[in-house]
């Protein structure tokens, strides 16, 4: 079976709050999508305050982008594990999404287009 994997730059501002705050901001926002998942919104990390994301022990393979790792958020009302994750080295038919970050739909984190 062949995966089709999609990844285009989408139009607008967008955004991902975390506990009310504004963690990233970008209007060069990518959109992934991939058969049999909802679509997801990469951010350029220049564009994300890395300073409240740390590094986690977590990582995971996809046999079509790579090896991700994870980023836990840390935030007023405390920190929320693994809530980011990227492609530092993604396959090369995916390779636009590297010094990207998605983040999880959570009840604690939002990504909108504002």
């Amino acid at each position: 079976m062949t995966k089709t994997i999609r990844i285009r730059k989408i139009p607008g501002r967008w955004t991902v709050r975390a506990a009310g705050a504004v963690i990233g901001e970008t209007k060069s926002a990518l959109e992934l999508s991939e058969d049999g998942h909802a679509p997801v919104i990469y951010f350029p990390r220049e564009n994300v305050a890395m300073a409240f994301l740390d590094a986690t022990e977590k990582s995971t393979h996809c046999p079509y982008k790579g090896d991700a790792t994870y980023f836990t958020l840390h935030t007023k009302n405390g920190p929320i594990e693994n809530a980011a994750w990227s492609y530092d080295d993604p396959f090369e038919g995916v390779s636009e999404i590297k010094g990207h970050l998605a983040f999880y739909g959570h009840e604690k984190v939002t990504v909108e287009e504002v």
